[in-house]
């Protein structure tokens, strides 16, 4: 894995957007270790390294959304190997709850599943985007700090 972290790392705020990019789909990967990194060890601007972030990230997202729009609850959950009744609690959950949710998307496991939720639900794509920017980008604001403060 440091290999891999030290690849985004060399490209700077490219590689902090492919790096959140993966991290938000459904490929397990920390950006939050690739921004770390970026901000304790380079003079990368943090304001560009979180919008860098959080773009990419809302991009993995929206891919997410997308998988969701085109697959059922059963195909989705043998392609990406997600319980289906753990798809179905969630689906059910985001119905309830509207685009909004997507703002915790950032979450670990359960913001793949709100955002393949979102997707198959058909919620409004531009509310999905801007609440899932929303929550990244608060969640990048506090990684940030965070390692600037290592500095």
């Amino acid at each position: 894995m440091d290999s891999l972290n030290q690849f985004f790392i060399e490209y700077g705020y490219w590689g902090m957007a492919m790096a959140s990019f993966l991290a938000g789909t459904f490929v397990p990967f920390s950006s939050e270790a690739v921004m770390g990194a970026l901000l304790v060890t380079t003079d990368m601007n943090p304001m560009l390294t979180i919008i860098s972030g959080t773009l990419g990230n809302v991009m993995g997202s929206m891919f997410n959304y997308y998988i969701g729009r085109i697959g059922s609850v059963e195909q989705i959950s043998r392609w990406m190997h997600v319980k289906e009744k753990r798809l179905v609690r969630t689906r059910n959950y985001v119905e309830k709850k509207g685009s909004w949710i997507a703002a915790f998307s950032f979450l670990p496991i359960f913001g793949t599943a709100i955002s393949i939720s979102l997707g198959i639900l058909r919620a409004n794509v531009w509310g999905v985007m801007f609440w899932s920017f929303v929550g990244k980008f608060l969640r990048y604001v506090v990684v940030a700090s965070s390692a600037i403060a290592l500095r």
